[in-house]
């Protein structure tokens, strides 16, 4: 028996453009990883424990010393006192601890707000678990909401709802007034908040993460997601951290023994000595990136481009009318990776009702020299679509 789910999904779009570029030979801007290979201390710690340290089974929880680094950690980033034993558990990428978050939490029938554009996992899972999502359209340039769209999104019958703080594909950080007006309403409806924070160690200039569960009253009803993935640049390891209040933490970990069980006990051991360890990591790291996110932006105003801020993550996006391009988001990143050979990432395929069409996400976490090509070629897409907008994409 199918599961229609999942059976009927297409597929996502950063395979469809990622299969373009390696089939065309195109610069990869769409999928979000970064050309470095990541930490190499990280990396050799690594590959110490696969030949000097456990390899069976690891506790279903996280090893000890994750849980525990992963508990300091966010002490001393971010203020919060987890207690490592009740309130962490160690997931197998963020991914899966969305899975877990949305499984063990969601009743059938429950409402779920998303904000769009959201990453594209979360609707199949919400829907897998029973949740019915009801959508918050966010839209260029600022992607802010507001008490009105908030009280249109909740009602008496909300549970959840997911938040993607600093946000993919957007680039945005929410400001402390989002965030305690979204709080204000969590605990008027009695709502659990998932927060997906994958990216909040990779904050730009004077932008600042503060995680949701810091404010009043969502201590006990937020489920926080954390990737060593994007806190590294290690994004093929998938260890993750889902972090919450002993009741919740209950929920998930049940959840999560029926899922992966538990994550290779080499790369936890390795991200609990570069937590641990990690020196200047966590400041020398943003400022690269904010350096090759200039770097883009720079070069794509140069050749015409409107960029829209980017407050973190590995993204920006392109206003295409404020570019000059009259076409759609789709057929310009498909004219892109095909004519120009540059692979980019419409917005719209981060929505799934009512699509903003006029943006397109590039990824800069490249080296210079990547960087520098998918400009001049990006400049080439452009000029195409100016030559001949109505001309279909090849």
């Amino acid at each position: 028996m199918t599961n229609a789910i999942f059976s009927g999904l297409a597929t996502t779009i950063f395979e469809e453009m990622s299969g373009l570029a390696r089939a065309t030979g195109a610069i990869n801007l769409g999928q979000g990883f970064p050309d470095d290979p990541g930490p190499e201390a990280i990396r050799a710690k690594a590959a110490d424990a696969v030949l000097n340290g456990y390899n069976q089974y690891p506790p279903m929880a996280g090893l000890p010393e994750l849980r525990q680094a992963v508990a300091a950690h966010y002490a001393r980033a971010q203020g919060l006192d987890l207690d490592w034993q009740t309130e962490v558990t160690i997931t197998s990428g963020a991914t899966e601890a969305l899975a877990a978050s949305f499984l063990g939490l969601i009743e059938e029938g429950d409402e779920v707000v998303v904000f769009q554009p959201f990453y594209d996992a979360y609707l199949p899972l919400i829907r897998r678990a029973g949740g019915i999502p009801k959508l918050v359209n966010l839209k260029p340039p600022h992607w802010r909401f507001d008490r009105a769209m908030l009280e249109a999104a909740f009602t008496e019958r909300t549970r959840l709802v997911v938040l993607n703080d600093p946000m993919n594909p957007t680039g945005v950080v929410l400001p402390d007034e989002d965030l305690a007006l979204l709080a204000e309403f969590c605990v008027a409806h009695d709502a659990v908040a998932v927060c997906d924070e994958v990216w909040e160690q990779v904050v730009f200039g004077n932008a600042r993460h503060r995680p949701l569960i810091a404010f009043p009253g969502m201590r006990e009803r937020t489920v926080k997601i954390g990737s060593a993935g994007k806190m590294f640049g290690l994004t093929g390891w998938k260890v993750g951290y889902l972090c919450a209040a002993p009741a919740l933490t209950h929920a998930l970990a049940r959840t999560h023994q029926f899922l992966t069980f538990t994550t290779p006990p080499n790369l936890q051991a390795a991200v609990a000595w570069g937590l641990e360890n990690a020196g200047d990591w966590f400041a020398d790291m943003p400022r690269a990136l904010a350096a090759s996110r200039d770097r883009l932006t720079e070069g794509l105003r140069r050749e015409g481009f409107a960029v829209l801020p980017s407050q973190g993550t590995y993204f920006l996006c392109v206003d295409l009318p404020g570019s000059g391009i009259a076409e759609g988001d789709r057929d310009f990143c498909l004219r892109a990776v095909k004519a120009a050979g540059v692979a980019a990432i419409p917005v719209s395929a981060f929505y799934e009702a009512a699509p903003v069409t006029t943006i397109a996400r590039l990824c800069f976490s490249k080296a210079d020299a990547t960087l520098d090509e998918g400009v001049r070629r990006l400049a080439r897409a452009r000029e195409l679509s100016l030559a001949r907008p109505d001309f279909p994409s090849p």
